[in-house]
């Protein structure tokens, strides 16, 4: 089960992603703009952000950069009934990992949902595999000296 936090300012898109995220079996968090919505990605551990382009106060773009800044790993799904060339590749410049158009179908959303998540695992794994590799690779020498006592010291008796 992954944590998500859906933000936009539409009420009934809110909700009914809410309910669609819910049904996949995750944890939904949302919020009405992007101030809340950064406040409660910082206060939880969210795994999925889905949030809207256009929102007042802060929109989706520089919701993106601050949950970047925060977790450079985060994984942040764009939505917007307002798409254009250079929102789109900014979002991705950004690092957004996918930029979906209003309207939408639920079954569009569920699909990037499942791949995000899983994309997200899979950093996770790939973060516990890199630090058991630089635990291994600086732990060998301790093992090597160890070793080399103890032959000395049996071969010495």
């Amino acid at each position: 089960m992954a944590r998500i936090l859906i933000v936009d300012d539409e009420d009934e898109l809110r909700e009914m992603l809410a309910e669609t995220v819910r049904s996949l079996g995750h944890e939904v968090h949302t919020a009405s703009d992007g101030d809340v919505g950064l406040r409660v990605y910082k206060q939880q551990q969210i795994d999925l952000v889905i949030t809207d382009l256009k929102m007042p106060r802060m929109n989706g773009l520089t919701l993106l950069r601050e949950v970047k800044l925060v977790r450079p790993d985060a994984v942040v799904l764009m939505i917007t009934a307002y798409p254009t060339i250079d929102s789109a590749v900014q979002a991705i410049k950004l690092g957004a990992y996918d930029y979906i158009t209003k309207p939408f179908k639920l079954e569009q959303i569920e699909i990037v949902v499942r791949r995000a998540v899983e994309k997200k695992r899979l950093l996770e794994q790939l973060g516990l595999f890199r630090g058991m590799f630089w635990l291994a690779l600086f732990s060998i020498p301790f093992w090597i000296i160890l070793c080399v006592v103890w032959f000395s010291y049996v071969s010495g008796n």
